[in-house]
């Protein structure tokens, strides 16, 4: 009975596997999910329990193996059974012309050769092997004989299949594709690297290049890469007899291929092609620099072989620079609604990829200092897509004898304020937030949200205008506004103006955790605010803190330290915070620890619950002695999960956190609270 018990699981296992291998194909690769993000959990959750009691059914391709591995002391190299060769590009229609001639040429045909278009990736080449249908490993181009074993990387990478589709593939398969990062999914990602205090890339092809070369795979896994193949190395056997034929079984077997391939019947229709794709370049949702032109038949690509290090059969027919030279006459600093001040370099105007362009970032300083960028020089300037242009490198030759090395101010060109460079981040930054004009309008939106200060009916358009008008020059001057202001702005009726300073008025009522938390110190988010007035008690106390008595407090590192220490320091912020108490803004004197049925217990609480808001769950457990974070972290003891959990369900079984359903959560309550 037992053996036929386990057979049965066994074969639930294996249908779990097919089934979640399935809908991961309809969502990354074909865009189109059949079942709600929970109803995946669910089946990927089960798949979880069945291999952590039976870990030796656990198979490489399974899908739970896609979270990273330990991480890799350095990256071992594979030898490319095939080399992958480099392409020879044509800049110009003459160009391309000349290379239809001499593939002709060669083939000694007087008639039109097929080729098939596909445009040219901008990101990482990589190679991909399946053993029997298996992804077994994979490895970056490097020189096109020797490069890296990367398999741990791409396997992170939810649109490569560990398993191929269908039966009709060779018993083994190399694959070779391009990896990026979607132009929104990067700047979404750099912008949480910014947050972070961590490195920020240029482009989307340095961020992808630099993913793929982490040697902590849980750190790939987090970052949003996709691919796209376009074509084989070696194979057991052939997979068709063209390159349009290879592209549709690859398709089959489920990877991604470029829907805007085409297969181009002469030299006419390859230059149609690559204006029509040029034309939707700006529209497309990643970079591409160009057309890939290749012959389609498998066999004649044999007959015209290789010349160096490129194949006879291909070239890669370029776009249009998006690199041209001008002149810096300027540089500003720009303080962003964060406080990062960035460098803009002002230039006389050109024209990038029918844009005409006369301001560029430079980043930061030590970027300007690595490129040796100043006031005067002539310099090579980079348009990428919609992202904001950015300066290559200096004409050196060009530089007049008189110019001197720019440096950025030490203070806020906006407010003032000393400029901070915390810890080993390279960007400025000005610590004013609660009265620098330039982050006013996010200081403003933090302060009065729901986990701040709670103020109701204070949307982002109502800030806009305030902000706008001159209404609000710092977030204290909230308690100064009266009706008749109020009502004086766009679509606010006399009715609304009353429940907002209502609303306002209510705010002046509020906890030292949760008014630490409104004044948006950098690091400092709703757990370290609770940590912070539960261990001084006191805002004087806070405020007059050293940094290394910071560092020495529970839950408080070196950085958050810095950043608590910086902030108090800083006038403007001490004279907001006096003006906010002297309104009428205030506390308890100490905020006590609460004792209770949750005492040492840590929630986070993800989805949607029906009992209650998720605030007043959380309200619920620290009311009675618990933590709850917003974010993941090994020192959660409880992860309550409601319905339509998001993406933080399926980190928190990877990490293995202890899960709760609300009916679960509900128990551990009083009884007189359920």
């Amino acid at each position: 009975m037992s053996k036929h018990s386990n057979k049965d699981i066994e074969q639930r296992v294996q249908f779990l596997r097919n089934e979640i291998a399935r809908h991961n194909y309809l969502y990354y690769v074909q865009d189109h999910p059949e079942i709600s993000d929970s109803k995946y959990d669910s089946l990927f959750q089960e798949l979880m329990d069945l291999e952590k009691k039976h870990p030796e059914w656990i198979v490489p391709d399974s899908p739970t193996q896609r979270v990273g591995a330990p991480p890799l002391e350095d990256f071992p190299k594979i030898t490319h059974r095939i080399p992958m060769l480099s392409l020879a590009n044509a800049m110009g229609e003459t160009e391309l012309r000349d290379f239809d001639d001499r593939v002709r040429k060669f083939l000694k045909r007087e008639f039109p050769v097929t080729y098939v278009g596909e445009p040219k990736m901008d990101g990482v080449a990589v190679s991909l092997t399946y053993q029997d249908g298996r992804f077994s490993h994979g490895a970056t181009r490097g020189d096109g004989t020797v490069g890296e074993d990367i398999t741990q990387n791409l396997k992170t990478v939810r649109s490569v299949p560990l398993r191929l589709l269908g039966n009709s593939f060779p018993q083994r398969l190399e694959v070779r594709g391009e990896v990026y990062m979607e132009i929104k999914g990067f700047r979404a990602f750099n912008h949480r690297q910014e947050e972070r205090g961590e490195k920020t890339f240029a482009n989307p092809r340095n961020a992808a290049a630099g993913s793929l070369r982490q040697l902590d795979s849980t750190v790939t896994s987090s970052r949003p890469l996709k691919i796209m193949v376009y074509g084989i190395g070696d194979t057991s056997h052939p997979i068709g007899g063209s390159q349009s034929e290879v592209l549709t079984h690859l398709k089959s077997f489920g990877f991604r291929v470029n829907p805007l391939a085409r297969q181009c019947l002469s030299l006419d229709d390859m230059i149609h092609y690559f204006s029509e794709i040029l034309e939707k370049r700006e529209t497309l949702p990643y970079e591409i620099d160009g057309i890939v032109f290749k012959v389609d038949d498998l066999q004649l690509q044999q007959q015209l072989g290789t010349v160096s290090r490129s194949p006879r059969w291909a070239i890669a027919y370029k776009f249009p620079s998006r690199e041209e030279t001008t002149k810096i006459l300027d540089i500003i600093a720009s303080v962003g609604r964060t406080g990062v001040i960035t460098p803009v370099a002002l230039m006389e105007p050109i024209q990038l990829g029918g844009v005409t362009v006369s301001r560029a970032t430079l980043h930061n300083q030590d970027e300007i200092n690595r490129k040796d960028i100043r006031i005067g020089d002539t310099v090579v300037v980079r348009r990428a897509g919609e992202v904001i242009p950015e300066v290559v490198t200096v004409v050196r030759s060009k530089r007049p004898s008189q110019n001197r090395p720019y440096r950025l101010p030490q203070t806020c060109p906006a407010c003032g304020s000393f400029a901070v460079r915390d810890g080993e981040e390279a960007a400025l930054r000005c610590p004013g937030g609660l009265s620098c004009p330039a982050q006013l309008k996010e200081s403003i939106r933090h302060f009065s949200s729901r986990r701040a200060l709670n103020i109701e009916g204070l949307g982002e358009k109502i800030i806009d205008q305030f902000v706008e008008q001159g209404m609000l020059r710092s977030v204290a001057d909230l308690y100064s506004l009266n009706i008749e202001q109020v009502a004086g702005l766009n679509r606010m009726a006399k009715k609304s103006a009353e429940n907002l300073i209502q609303a306002i008025e209510k705010s002046k009522k509020t906890t030292l955790s949760r008014f630490i938390f409104s004044l948006g110190i950098r690091m400092v988010g709703e757990a370290t605010s609770r940590s912070l007035a539960e261990q001084f008690g006191d805002l004087k106390a806070l405020s007059i803190a050293h940094e290394k008595q910071l560092i020495h407090l529970q839950d408080i590192g070196p950085e958050v330290a810095h950043s608590i220490f910086t902030f108090f320091r800083e006038a403007h912020n001490q004279e907001t915070i006096n003006r906010l108490v002297k309104a009428g803004v205030h506390w308890k004197k100490k905020d006590p620890t609460p004792k209770g049925i949750f005492s040492g217990m840590t929630f986070l609480f993800t989805g949607s619950l029906s009992s209650m808001s998720r605030d007043e769950a959380k309200q619920t457990v620290e009311n009675h002695g618990g933590k709850t974070l917003n974010s993941l972290s090994k020192k959660i003891t409880h992860v309550v999960m409601g319905s339509d959990p998001g993406s933080k369900a399926e980190k928190a079984k990877k990490m293995a956190l202890p899960i709760l359903d609300e009916e679960a959560f509900l128990r551990l309550l009083p009884t007189r609270l359920k």
